[in-house]
């Protein structure tokens, strides 16, 4: 006969015994946020070692963290561009003080950001570290023995059965064991838990926010960052003085530079020749030919937006494209005094572009005077007719070029940096027409402009296609990424797994018929633990089966089932 059993007063005793079964079953940190500090210094160092290291304020300052990094989004830092944080501060003369004290252009480097980001790391590292040797402790022991009264538990249910105490106890431990817990006899009942992987993966989790944090700060303080603009038949050496522009970390060295070098042999980029997206990029392909170290071989090789050549710890990658008329300049004697290809910076979609070409040396005017000439450059790669300050198709399927050129002192000799794609007209002077005009021509591939006066010729020759490369330098990506993919799969686990315990205890009766009773007990109310309880209960019922009623203390009714009944005893405390 089946029988279960009702709830009882409770004892102290079996308080005691209830806590102990549900001891352990995490090793989260007791929150003590409440308890007020010590007498004395090391009193109060105690109390805010207990608060820094507890999970509420770690998770505080995890938020603080990310409100943190927000003005580093919306705010031009000064580690990443220059140029817009100079354009801010002269756009917000009111705001650009106030954004200095409070390190608002560098946010990532200032001191409030490390503060926290240094405080986050050492509360991760105290919480984490004490509950790790206590996981390994707990592994290292057994679950604990039942408690005096396995009614108390949650999930609960009981049977009467003519197996001995010994067999059923047996059966159990096997039964446990083959559904992988770890289980263990402890007197009269057989203690087994599961669930291991949950403690598990909280503390993976917050080791990967440890090795990311850690990673990132690597990251930012040895990275190095460099741009530069390559023509079609130009190299480039990874030196610190072949770069357009370059930035790095604090702690970053030149000796950390991989030795390489490439050229670029060939720039392709193809386009949606029609309909809606008409001008689209399709591909943008970069042939490089490389080399690592001194003495390296050449390689061939293809570089593509989001696909780089990485070479040792350096990634190469290509990031914008444009075109570069080859311009030749002659005197009024015929004597050739630049000739070379001039990168222009894209205005538009269309690749619409504009720069500036300028002879500094060897240029000498119809009157033997030594001067500098400058011109204008406007360019369309695609020209039609009537639409004169735009390209119509990116490709290079009509290109025009046209100049405004003047003459002078370009200002470069000052002293004072200018840019190569603008040109400074404080000591220039414009060439004029017959009419007293600015002097301005469209010029097609093999077409010459001619200066008045005998000050001579211009000559745009072809034009030739340059890319613009990226060498990023960054330590610790590879551990930030393994990091992040062992956060997530240590969430998920401390999510999605559920740590239980299990009890079975086999008595014999005073009427001789053994008494077999079973409890589960989780670390949170779930429907999980009821359910795998009936399961384990009714395997186990089918290898220590009922009693008959002639051997059962009390008699049958119609009623009573052949099979265990699993119920949920609401825990002290919990919502009926």
């Amino acid at each position: 006969m089946n029988k279960t059993t009702a709830d009882e007063p409770t004892t102290a005793p079996d308080d005691q015994g209830l806590d102990a079964a549900g001891s352990q079953l995490s090793t989260a940190p007791t929150d003590t946020l409440a308890s007020g500090p010590g007498l004395g210094v090391i009193g109060w160092a105690r109390w805010f070692w207990r608060q820094l290291t507890s999970m509420r304020v770690a998770l505080l300052l995890l938020l603080l963290l990310a409100l943190g990094a927000i003005p580093g989004s919306l705010i031009p830092q000064t580690g990443s561009d220059e140029t817009k944080v100079a354009d801010f501060r002269a756009a917000h003369e009111t705001l650009a003080p106030l954004y200095d004290r409070l390190g608002l252009f560098h946010v990532y480097s200032s001191v409030w950001f490390s503060a926290i980001y240094i405080l986050l790391f050492v509360s991760l590292v105290g919480c984490i570290v004490p509950r790790t040797w206590q996981f390994v402790g707990q592994l290292r022991g057994r679950p604990p023995g039942a408690p005096k009264r396995l009614t108390r538990l949650p999930a609960y249910t009981t049977w009467q059965t003519r197996a001995a105490p010994e067999e059923v106890r047996e059966a159990a431990l096997a039964l446990l064991r083959k559904r992988r817990f770890r289980a263990h006899l402890a007197g009269d009942a057989v203690a087994a838990e599961k669930g291991y992987l949950r403690e598990v993966g909280n503390l993976a989790f917050h080791i990967a926010l440890i090795v990311m944090l850690t990673s990132f700060a690597w990251g930012q303080l040895f990275k190095s960052e460099g741009n530069k603009l390559l023509v079609e038949g130009n190299g480039f050496s990874n030196t610190l003085i072949s770069y357009d522009d370059f930035k790095s970390g604090n702690l970053f060295s030149v000796d950390d530079l991989t030795p390489f070098s490439f050229s670029l042999d060939e720039f392709t980029g193809t386009y949606e020749a029609s309909g809606p997206n008409k001008g689209t990029p399709r591909t943008y392909e970069a042939a490089l030919t490389y080399s690592v170290g001194a003495y390296g071989k050449d390689r061939k090789t293809t570089v593509q937006v989001n696909h780089p050549l990485e070479i040792g710890d350096s990634k190469v990658y290509l990031t914008a494209h444009g075109y570069a008329p080859v311009v030749t300049v002659r005197d009024g004697r015929g004597k050739v005094v630049f000739s070379d290809a001039v990168p222009l910076l894209p205005l538009d979609s269309n690749v619409t572009s504009s720069g500036v070409v300028k002879v500094l040396d060897g240029y000498k005017n119809a009157k033997g005077v030594t001067e500098q000439l400058g011109f204008q450059a406007f360019f369309l790669p695609s020209y039609v007719k009537g639409m004169e300050t735009a390209s119509t198709f990116p490709a290079l399927l009509n290109p025009v070029l046209n100049l405004a050129p003047y003459h002078g002192d370009l200002g470069v000799d000052s002293g004072i940096p200018q840019s190569v794609y603008q040109l400074d007209k404080t000591h220039m002077k414009a060439f004029k027409d017959a009419k007293k005009l600015q002097l301005r021509e469209n010029l097609k591939p093999g077409e010459t402009m001619t200066l008045p006066n005998g000050a001579g010729t211009v000559t745009y020759e072809g034009t030739r296609e340059w890319a613009n490369f990226q060498v990023t330098q960054q330590p610790g990506s590879g551990w930030a990424l393994g990091g992040a993919i062992a956060a997530i799969f240590g969430l998920a686990a401390s999510l999605f797994i559920q740590r239980r315990r299990v009890w079975v205890r086999a008595v014999r009766g005073a009427d001789g018929v053994t008494v077999v009773e079973m409890a589960g007990l989780g670390r949170s109310e779930s429907a999980k633990v009821p359910e795998e309880l009936g399961e384990l209960a009714g395997i186990l019922y089918d290898r220590a089966p009922g009693a008959p009623e002639d051997d059962a203390d009390t008699p049958a009714t119609p009623d009573t089932p052949d099979t265990p009944d699993l119920r949920a005893v609401p825990a002290e405390g919990s919502e009926k």
